[in-house]
Protein backbone atom coordinates (compact mmCIF):
# COMPACT_ATOMS: atom_id res chain seq x y z
CA UNK A 1 0.00 0.00 0.00
CA UNK A 2 1.46 3.54 -0.71
CA UNK A 3 2.14 5.67 2.11
CA UNK A 4 2.93 9.23 3.17
CA UNK A 5 3.92 11.36 6.42
CA UNK A 6 2.14 13.96 4.99
CA UNK A 7 0.10 13.98 7.64
CA UNK A 8 -2.59 16.66 10.22
CA UNK A 9 -4.83 15.54 12.45
CA UNK A 10 -7.53 18.25 13.36
CA UNK A 11 -9.02 18.11 16.65
CA UNK A 12 -12.04 16.15 18.04
CA UNK A 13 -15.43 17.69 16.57
CA UNK A 14 -19.16 16.62 18.79
CA UNK A 15 -21.45 15.61 16.38
CA UNK A 16 -25.01 16.66 17.35
CA UNK A 17 -28.55 15.77 16.03
CA UNK A 18 -31.43 18.34 14.78
CA UNK A 19 -32.55 19.06 19.04
CA UNK A 20 -29.01 20.08 19.35
CA UNK A 21 -27.88 16.48 21.62
CA UNK A 22 -24.81 15.67 20.95
CA UNK A 23 -24.73 11.86 19.43
CA UNK A 24 -20.76 11.10 18.84
CA UNK A 25 -17.18 12.50 18.64
CA UNK A 26 -15.31 12.49 15.44
CA UNK A 27 -11.86 12.49 14.91
CA UNK A 28 -10.31 14.04 11.45
CA UNK A 29 -7.10 14.07 9.89
CA UNK A 30 -5.46 14.20 6.90
CA UNK A 31 -3.23 11.98 4.67
CA UNK A 32 -1.51 14.10 1.92
CA UNK A 33 -4.94 15.59 0.12
CA UNK A 34 -6.84 12.61 1.06
CA UNK A 35 -9.63 13.50 4.64
CA UNK A 36 -9.82 10.77 7.22
CA UNK A 37 -12.58 10.70 9.60
CA UNK A 38 -14.04 8.16 13.00
CA UNK A 39 -16.80 8.39 14.60
CA UNK A 40 -17.04 7.57 18.68
CA UNK A 41 -19.80 7.53 21.00
CA UNK A 42 -18.01 9.06 23.63
CA UNK A 43 -15.48 11.69 23.93
CA UNK A 44 -12.96 9.30 25.59
CA UNK A 45 -12.73 7.22 23.42
CA UNK A 46 -12.47 9.68 20.45
CA UNK A 47 -9.70 11.26 22.25
CA UNK A 48 -7.67 7.67 22.75
CA UNK A 49 -8.10 7.37 19.20
CA UNK A 50 -6.67 10.68 18.05
CA UNK A 51 -3.91 10.32 21.08
CA UNK A 52 -2.78 7.24 18.94
CA UNK A 53 -2.37 8.50 15.68
CA UNK A 54 -0.21 11.26 17.38
CA UNK A 55 1.34 9.45 18.63
CA UNK A 56 2.14 7.74 15.48
CA UNK A 57 2.64 10.83 13.70
CA UNK A 58 5.53 11.93 16.58
CA UNK A 59 7.30 8.47 16.13
CA UNK A 60 7.58 9.06 12.63
CA UNK A 61 5.45 6.04 11.37
CA UNK A 62 4.10 6.27 7.65
CA UNK A 63 0.62 6.46 6.90
CA UNK A 64 -1.72 4.66 4.57
CA UNK A 65 -2.98 6.63 2.08
CA UNK A 66 -6.28 4.34 1.26
CA UNK A 67 -7.40 3.62 5.28
CA UNK A 68 -5.04 6.47 6.42
CA UNK A 69 -3.68 4.31 9.22
CA UNK A 70 -0.59 4.52 10.37
CA UNK A 71 1.13 0.52 10.35
CA UNK A 72 0.89 0.26 14.13
CA UNK A 73 -2.95 0.34 13.86
CA UNK A 74 -3.85 -1.28 10.91
CA UNK A 75 -7.76 -1.16 9.81
CA UNK A 76 -10.30 -1.77 12.58
CA UNK A 77 -12.10 -5.02 12.44
CA UNK A 78 -15.29 -3.16 12.47
CA UNK A 79 -14.37 -1.02 9.82
CA UNK A 80 -15.46 -2.69 6.56
CA UNK A 81 -15.41 -1.10 3.80
CA UNK A 82 -18.70 0.31 1.86
CA UNK A 83 -18.20 -1.78 -1.17
CA UNK A 84 -17.32 -4.83 0.46
CA UNK A 85 -20.55 -4.95 3.01
CA UNK A 86 -22.98 -3.57 0.18
CA UNK A 87 -21.94 -6.58 -2.16
CA UNK A 88 -22.38 -8.76 1.20
CA UNK A 89 -26.13 -6.75 1.29
CA UNK A 90 -26.73 -7.84 -2.03
CA UNK A 91 -26.05 -11.62 -1.16
CA UNK A 92 -28.21 -11.47 1.65
CA UNK A 93 -31.53 -9.90 0.01
CA UNK A 94 -31.28 -11.79 -3.21
CA UNK A 95 -32.27 -15.04 -2.96
CA UNK A 96 -35.77 -13.78 -1.23
CA UNK A 97 -36.01 -10.99 -3.58
CA UNK A 98 -37.87 -10.49 -6.66
CA UNK A 99 -36.73 -9.79 -9.99
CA UNK A 100 -37.70 -5.91 -10.09
CA UNK A 101 -36.76 -5.64 -6.69
CA UNK A 102 -33.24 -7.04 -6.65
CA UNK A 103 -32.82 -4.60 -9.73
CA UNK A 104 -34.41 -1.62 -7.00
CA UNK A 105 -31.77 -2.62 -4.65
CA UNK A 106 -28.83 -2.50 -7.29
CA UNK A 107 -29.72 0.91 -8.57
CA UNK A 108 -30.17 2.31 -5.30
CA UNK A 109 -26.89 1.36 -3.70
CA UNK A 110 -25.34 2.41 -7.38
CA UNK A 111 -26.94 5.94 -6.45
CA UNK A 112 -25.04 6.74 -3.55
CA UNK A 113 -21.92 4.92 -4.34
CA UNK A 114 -20.06 7.93 -5.36
CA UNK A 115 -19.93 9.23 -1.88
CA UNK A 116 -18.16 6.10 0.12
CA UNK A 117 -15.87 5.71 -3.09
CA UNK A 118 -12.93 8.19 -3.07
CA UNK A 119 -11.23 10.18 -5.72
CA UNK A 120 -7.74 10.75 -6.52
CA UNK A 121 -5.13 8.89 -9.13
CA UNK A 122 -5.97 5.57 -11.34
CA UNK A 123 -10.18 5.96 -10.19
CA UNK A 124 -12.05 4.49 -13.37
CA UNK A 125 -14.46 6.76 -15.21
CA UNK A 126 -17.62 7.00 -13.27
CA UNK A 127 -20.00 5.35 -16.16
CA UNK A 128 -17.61 2.55 -15.90
CA UNK A 129 -17.69 2.09 -12.41
CA UNK A 130 -21.90 2.28 -12.55
CA UNK A 131 -21.94 -0.53 -15.41
CA UNK A 132 -19.45 -3.19 -13.29
CA UNK A 133 -21.63 -2.51 -10.13
CA UNK A 134 -24.52 -2.73 -11.87
CA UNK A 135 -23.25 -5.77 -14.55
CA UNK A 136 -21.31 -7.58 -11.79
CA UNK A 137 -20.83 -6.68 -8.11
CA UNK A 138 -24.87 -6.27 -7.53
CA UNK A 139 -25.80 -9.14 -8.96
CA UNK A 140 -24.32 -12.33 -7.55
CA UNK A 141 -24.84 -15.30 -9.97
CA UNK A 142 -22.62 -12.94 -12.44
CA UNK A 143 -20.04 -11.92 -9.94
CA UNK A 144 -19.56 -15.43 -9.36
CA UNK A 145 -19.01 -16.20 -13.33
CA UNK A 146 -15.47 -15.38 -14.34
CA UNK A 147 -15.50 -11.72 -14.82
CA UNK A 148 -13.93 -9.53 -17.57
CA UNK A 149 -10.31 -8.20 -16.85
CA UNK A 150 -11.26 -4.82 -17.41
CA UNK A 151 -14.49 -5.06 -15.20
CA UNK A 152 -12.08 -6.68 -12.41
CA UNK A 153 -9.84 -4.45 -12.62
CA UNK A 154 -12.76 -1.49 -12.11
CA UNK A 155 -14.43 -3.90 -9.11
CA UNK A 156 -11.07 -3.99 -7.47
CA UNK A 157 -10.48 -0.23 -7.21
CA UNK A 158 -13.74 0.05 -5.77
CA UNK A 159 -12.83 -2.03 -2.94
CA UNK A 160 -8.93 -0.79 -2.21
CA UNK A 161 -10.91 2.71 -2.56
CA UNK A 162 -13.92 2.28 -0.35
CA UNK A 163 -14.45 4.45 2.94
CA UNK A 164 -15.76 2.59 5.56
CA UNK A 165 -19.34 2.71 6.33
CA UNK A 166 -18.20 4.14 9.52
CA UNK A 167 -18.22 6.95 7.68
CA UNK A 168 -22.41 7.44 6.65
CA UNK A 169 -22.20 8.70 10.80
CA UNK A 170 -20.88 11.98 9.95
CA UNK A 171 -22.28 15.59 9.01
CA UNK A 172 -20.72 16.02 5.54
CA UNK A 173 -21.30 12.28 4.25
CA UNK A 174 -25.02 12.45 5.25
CA UNK A 175 -25.39 15.86 3.54
CA UNK A 176 -23.59 13.93 0.53
CA UNK A 177 -26.30 11.39 0.91
CA UNK A 178 -29.04 13.87 0.71
CA UNK A 179 -28.21 14.76 -2.59
CA UNK A 180 -27.59 11.77 -4.17
CA UNK A 181 -30.89 10.28 -2.87
CA UNK A 182 -32.58 13.00 -3.86
CA UNK A 183 -30.85 14.91 -7.18
CA UNK A 184 -30.26 13.21 -10.34
CA UNK A 185 -26.75 13.95 -12.47
CA UNK A 186 -28.27 16.27 -14.17
CA UNK A 187 -29.32 18.41 -11.38
CA UNK A 188 -32.57 17.62 -11.73
CA UNK A 189 -34.56 16.24 -9.08
CA UNK A 190 -35.94 12.16 -8.76
CA UNK A 191 -39.44 11.64 -8.72
CA UNK A 192 -40.61 11.13 -5.10
CA UNK A 193 -41.22 7.88 -5.67
CA UNK A 194 -37.90 6.97 -6.34
CA UNK A 195 -36.11 9.23 -4.12
CA UNK A 196 -38.61 7.06 -1.30
CA UNK A 197 -37.22 3.73 -2.25
CA UNK A 198 -33.82 4.95 -2.39
CA UNK A 199 -33.64 5.96 0.67
CA UNK A 200 -35.63 3.19 1.97
CA UNK A 201 -32.48 1.19 0.94
CA UNK A 202 -30.34 2.96 2.04
CA UNK A 203 -31.65 3.04 5.02
CA UNK A 204 -32.27 -0.64 5.29
CA UNK A 205 -28.42 -1.03 4.51
CA UNK A 206 -27.53 0.67 7.38
CA UNK A 207 -29.84 -1.20 9.30
CA UNK A 208 -27.67 -4.81 8.36
CA UNK A 209 -24.42 -2.61 8.62
CA UNK A 210 -25.65 -1.92 12.36
CA UNK A 211 -26.18 -6.11 12.94
CA UNK A 212 -22.88 -6.67 10.95
CA UNK A 213 -21.45 -4.22 13.88
CA UNK A 214 -20.05 -2.02 11.16
CA UNK A 215 -22.63 0.82 12.71
CA UNK A 216 -23.48 1.47 16.30
CA UNK A 217 -27.25 3.04 15.00
CA UNK A 218 -28.43 3.69 11.72
CA UNK A 219 -27.87 7.60 11.22
CA UNK A 220 -31.38 7.82 9.02
CA UNK A 221 -33.23 7.24 11.87
CA UNK A 222 -33.08 10.84 13.50
CA UNK A 223 -32.33 12.90 10.04
CA UNK A 224 -35.20 14.82 8.34
CA UNK A 225 -34.44 15.37 5.18
CA UNK A 226 -35.90 18.59 3.83
CA UNK A 227 -35.06 18.14 -0.08
CA UNK A 228 -36.79 15.20 -0.68
CA UNK A 229 -39.66 15.73 -3.51
CA UNK A 230 -42.99 16.35 -2.33
CA UNK A 231 -45.44 14.01 -3.80
CA UNK A 232 -48.59 11.69 -3.18
CA UNK A 233 -50.28 8.86 -4.69
CA UNK A 234 -52.78 11.21 -6.67
CA UNK A 235 -52.91 10.42 -10.33
CA UNK A 236 -52.28 13.67 -12.43
CA UNK A 237 -55.88 14.03 -14.35
CA UNK A 238 -53.59 15.23 -17.67
CA UNK A 239 -52.02 11.89 -18.09
CA UNK A 240 -55.86 10.19 -18.34
CA UNK A 241 -57.78 9.32 -21.55
CA UNK A 242 -61.60 9.72 -21.73
CA UNK A 243 -63.73 7.53 -23.70
CA UNK A 244 -63.19 8.84 -27.30
CA UNK A 245 -59.40 9.31 -26.78
CA UNK A 246 -58.78 5.66 -25.06
CA UNK A 247 -61.00 4.21 -28.43
CA UNK A 248 -58.88 5.84 -30.73
CA UNK A 249 -55.88 5.35 -29.37
CA UNK A 250 -56.67 1.31 -29.81
CA UNK A 251 -58.21 1.51 -33.36
CA UNK A 252 -54.92 3.20 -34.17
CA UNK A 253 -53.05 0.17 -32.56
CA UNK A 254 -54.21 -2.42 -34.19
CA UNK A 255 -52.60 -0.23 -37.70
CA UNK A 256 -49.61 -0.49 -36.72
CA UNK A 257 -47.43 -3.17 -38.27
CA UNK A 258 -46.31 -5.81 -37.07
CA UNK A 259 -47.07 -6.26 -33.62
CA UNK A 260 -50.30 -3.70 -33.75
CA UNK A 261 -53.23 -6.49 -34.36
CA UNK A 262 -51.94 -9.20 -31.52
CA UNK A 263 -51.65 -5.85 -29.22
CA UNK A 264 -55.24 -4.11 -29.73
CA UNK A 265 -56.70 -6.88 -26.89
CA UNK A 266 -53.81 -6.30 -24.83
CA UNK A 267 -54.30 -2.52 -24.36
CA UNK A 268 -57.61 -3.12 -24.95
CA UNK A 269 -57.99 -5.64 -21.43
CA UNK A 270 -56.25 -2.48 -19.84
CA UNK A 271 -58.74 0.02 -20.65
CA UNK A 272 -61.93 -1.82 -20.01
CA UNK A 273 -60.74 -4.31 -17.11
CA UNK A 274 -58.07 -2.21 -15.62
CA UNK A 275 -55.30 -4.54 -16.06
CA UNK A 276 -51.99 -3.89 -14.88
CA UNK A 277 -49.72 -4.67 -17.88
CA UNK A 278 -47.73 -7.36 -16.09
CA UNK A 279 -51.50 -8.98 -15.24
CA UNK A 280 -52.23 -8.72 -19.02
CA UNK A 281 -49.39 -10.61 -20.00
CA UNK A 282 -50.05 -13.14 -17.73
CA UNK A 283 -53.79 -13.76 -18.98
CA UNK A 284 -54.48 -17.13 -19.47
CA UNK A 285 -57.52 -19.22 -22.14
CA UNK A 286 -58.33 -20.72 -18.52
CA UNK A 287 -58.58 -17.56 -16.81
CA UNK A 288 -61.32 -16.20 -19.65
CA UNK A 289 -65.39 -16.80 -19.69
CA UNK A 290 -66.15 -15.15 -22.86
CA UNK A 291 -70.14 -15.54 -24.23
CA UNK A 292 -71.13 -15.21 -27.38
CA UNK A 293 -72.51 -11.31 -26.34
CA UNK A 294 -72.85 -9.23 -23.10
CA UNK A 295 -71.07 -9.13 -19.75
CA UNK A 296 -68.05 -11.66 -19.79
CA UNK A 297 -65.82 -12.63 -16.55
CA UNK A 298 -61.92 -13.03 -16.56
CA UNK A 299 -60.33 -14.14 -13.72
CA UNK A 300 -56.94 -12.59 -12.48
CA UNK A 301 -54.40 -14.96 -11.06
CA UNK A 302 -50.79 -14.22 -12.05
CA UNK A 303 -48.71 -11.28 -12.66
CA UNK A 304 -45.30 -11.26 -15.17
CA UNK A 305 -43.85 -8.82 -14.68
CA UNK A 306 -40.85 -7.01 -17.16
CA UNK A 307 -37.72 -7.14 -14.85
CA UNK A 308 -35.10 -8.25 -17.57
CA UNK A 309 -33.10 -11.55 -18.02
CA UNK A 310 -29.85 -9.84 -16.12
CA UNK A 311 -32.44 -9.81 -12.62
CA UNK A 312 -34.70 -12.90 -12.64
CA UNK A 313 -31.80 -15.47 -12.99
CA UNK A 314 -34.20 -17.95 -15.17
CA UNK A 315 -32.94 -16.24 -18.70
CA UNK A 316 -36.23 -14.84 -19.54
CA UNK A 317 -37.42 -11.08 -18.92
CA UNK A 318 -40.26 -12.13 -17.63
CA UNK A 319 -40.72 -13.12 -14.34
CA UNK A 320 -44.11 -15.14 -12.56
CA UNK A 321 -45.57 -13.32 -9.45
CA UNK A 322 -48.76 -13.56 -7.63
CA UNK A 323 -50.66 -10.41 -7.54
CA UNK A 324 -49.92 -7.22 -5.99
CA UNK A 325 -51.15 -6.69 -2.42
CA UNK A 326 -52.16 -10.34 -2.68
CA UNK A 327 -51.62 -13.29 -0.48
CA UNK A 328 -49.94 -16.78 -2.53
CA UNK A 329 -52.27 -17.60 -5.01
CA UNK A 330 -54.93 -15.32 -4.42
CA UNK A 331 -56.50 -13.99 -7.05
CA UNK A 332 -59.67 -11.42 -8.44
CA UNK A 333 -62.82 -11.62 -10.47
CA UNK A 334 -62.95 -8.93 -13.25
CA UNK A 335 -66.00 -8.09 -15.27
CA UNK A 336 -65.84 -8.04 -19.08
CA UNK A 337 -67.89 -5.20 -20.38
CA UNK A 338 -68.98 -6.89 -23.86
CA UNK A 339 -66.70 -4.44 -26.45
CA UNK A 340 -64.07 -6.49 -24.36
CA UNK A 341 -65.73 -9.54 -24.96
CA UNK A 342 -65.23 -8.92 -28.94
CA UNK A 343 -62.12 -7.96 -29.13
CA UNK A 344 -60.84 -11.18 -26.89
CA UNK A 345 -63.28 -13.42 -29.23
CA UNK A 346 -61.59 -11.89 -32.24
CA UNK A 347 -58.24 -12.01 -31.11
CA UNK A 348 -58.70 -15.78 -29.94
CA UNK A 349 -60.34 -16.38 -33.26
CA UNK A 350 -56.83 -14.80 -34.96
CA UNK A 351 -54.05 -15.80 -32.69
CA UNK A 352 -53.23 -19.27 -31.62
CA UNK A 353 -52.37 -19.45 -27.41
CA UNK A 354 -48.73 -18.92 -26.26
CA UNK A 355 -46.79 -21.44 -24.08
CA UNK A 356 -48.89 -22.29 -21.36
CA UNK A 357 -52.00 -21.43 -22.94
CA UNK A 358 -51.14 -17.62 -22.81
CA UNK A 359 -53.47 -15.07 -24.67
CA UNK A 360 -51.17 -12.70 -25.49
CA UNK A 361 -47.46 -13.74 -26.96
CA UNK A 362 -44.77 -11.96 -29.30
CA UNK A 363 -44.26 -13.09 -32.90
CA UNK A 364 -42.82 -16.00 -31.54
CA UNK A 365 -45.02 -17.23 -29.33
CA UNK A 366 -42.80 -15.96 -26.52
CA UNK A 367 -44.26 -13.58 -23.69
CA UNK A 368 -45.20 -10.28 -24.79
CA UNK A 369 -41.72 -8.00 -24.77
CA UNK A 370 -41.94 -4.76 -23.27
CA UNK A 371 -40.06 -3.43 -25.92
CA UNK A 372 -42.59 -4.49 -28.49
CA UNK A 373 -45.69 -2.99 -27.02
CA UNK A 374 -44.35 0.38 -25.89
CA UNK A 375 -42.88 0.51 -29.79
CA UNK A 376 -46.64 0.09 -30.82
CA UNK A 377 -47.83 2.02 -28.20
CA UNK A 378 -45.59 5.36 -29.15
CA UNK A 379 -46.37 4.39 -32.76
CA UNK A 380 -50.15 4.68 -32.64
CA UNK A 381 -50.18 7.69 -29.43
CA UNK A 382 -48.40 9.44 -32.16
CA UNK A 383 -51.02 8.65 -35.31
CA UNK A 384 -53.53 9.37 -32.84
CA UNK A 385 -52.66 13.08 -31.38
CA UNK A 386 -51.69 16.63 -32.85
CA UNK A 387 -48.09 17.52 -32.04
CA UNK A 388 -49.31 19.72 -29.28
CA UNK A 389 -51.41 16.47 -27.87
CA UNK A 390 -48.24 14.42 -28.28
CA UNK A 391 -45.88 16.81 -26.62
CA UNK A 392 -48.75 17.03 -23.68
CA UNK A 393 -48.40 14.20 -20.52
CA UNK A 394 -51.70 12.21 -22.19
CA UNK A 395 -51.55 8.69 -22.32
CA UNK A 396 -47.46 9.00 -22.04
CA UNK A 397 -47.65 5.28 -20.60
CA UNK A 398 -50.01 2.28 -21.30
CA UNK A 399 -50.90 2.29 -17.68
CA UNK A 400 -53.05 5.39 -18.24
CA UNK A 401 -55.21 2.87 -19.94
CA UNK A 402 -55.99 1.53 -16.44
CA UNK A 403 -56.04 4.79 -14.24
CA UNK A 404 -59.02 5.37 -17.02
CA UNK A 405 -60.49 2.13 -16.50
CA UNK A 406 -60.73 2.56 -12.26
CA UNK A 407 -61.83 6.41 -12.47
CA UNK A 408 -64.54 5.30 -14.92
CA UNK A 409 -66.30 3.11 -13.21
CA UNK A 410 -66.36 5.64 -10.08
CA UNK A 411 -67.48 8.22 -12.39
CA UNK A 412 -70.42 6.17 -13.41
CA UNK A 413 -71.05 5.60 -10.08
CA UNK A 414 -70.04 2.29 -8.80
CA UNK A 415 -69.82 1.48 -5.34
CA UNK A 416 -66.36 1.91 -4.07
CA UNK A 417 -65.94 -1.43 -2.33
CA UNK A 418 -66.84 -3.02 -5.92
CA UNK A 419 -64.37 -1.24 -7.94
CA UNK A 420 -61.62 -1.57 -5.21
CA UNK A 421 -62.37 -5.44 -5.53
CA UNK A 422 -62.59 -5.37 -9.17
CA UNK A 423 -58.96 -3.21 -9.91
CA UNK A 424 -57.08 -5.19 -6.70
CA UNK A 425 -56.73 -2.50 -4.44
CA UNK A 426 -57.81 -1.41 -0.88
CA UNK A 427 -60.44 1.51 -1.18
CA UNK A 428 -58.15 4.10 0.73
CA UNK A 429 -55.52 3.70 -1.58
CA UNK A 430 -58.46 3.42 -4.20
CA UNK A 431 -60.06 6.85 -3.16
CA UNK A 432 -56.55 8.52 -2.88
CA UNK A 433 -55.51 7.55 -5.93
CA UNK A 434 -57.99 7.49 -8.55
CA UNK A 435 -61.33 9.71 -7.45
CA UNK A 436 -60.06 12.39 -9.26
CA UNK A 437 -58.40 11.68 -12.26
CA UNK A 438 -60.71 11.21 -15.10
CA UNK A 439 -61.32 14.64 -17.47
CA UNK A 440 -65.02 15.61 -17.19
CA UNK A 441 -65.77 14.48 -14.28
CA UNK A 442 -65.66 17.95 -12.54
CA UNK A 443 -68.64 19.07 -15.27
CA UNK A 444 -70.47 15.86 -14.33
CA UNK A 445 -70.26 17.41 -10.61
CA UNK A 446 -71.42 20.47 -11.61
CA UNK A 447 -74.40 19.44 -13.59
CA UNK A 448 -75.48 17.26 -10.72
CA UNK A 449 -75.29 20.23 -8.45
CA UNK A 450 -77.19 22.00 -11.20
CA UNK A 451 -79.68 19.78 -10.97
CA UNK A 452 -79.96 19.69 -7.24
CA UNK A 453 -80.25 23.63 -7.26
CA UNK A 454 -83.20 23.54 -10.30
CA UNK A 455 -80.75 25.37 -12.33
CA UNK A 456 -82.06 25.81 -15.81
CA UNK A 457 -79.42 27.75 -17.68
Amino acid sequence: MPTSFDVNVWNIAPRKNAKGKVTSYSVRWRVVREEFYESFKSYSQADGFRSELKSAQNRGEPFDTVTGLPASMGRKPCDIPWFDLACAYIDMKWPSSAAMTRQTLAEALIRVAPVFLKGGRGKPEDREIRSALRGWAFNPPKRSEEVPVEVKEVLDWCSRNSLPVSAAQERNVLDALEKVVTTKLSGEKYAPSVARKTRSVLSNFLTYAVKREALDANPLGEEKWTSMPKGNRTIDPRTVPNPVQARTLLREVRGIKRSGPRLEAFFGSMYFAALRPEEAAALRVSNLDLPRKGWGEIYVEEAHPHAGRHWTGTGKAREVRGLKSRGQDEGRPVPCPPELTELLRRHLAKYEPGENDLVFTGEQGEDVPKMTYMRVWRAARTATFTKEVAASRLCRRPYSLRHAAVSSWLTAGVDPATVARWAGHSVAVLLETYAACLHGQDVIARQRVDEFFGWQG
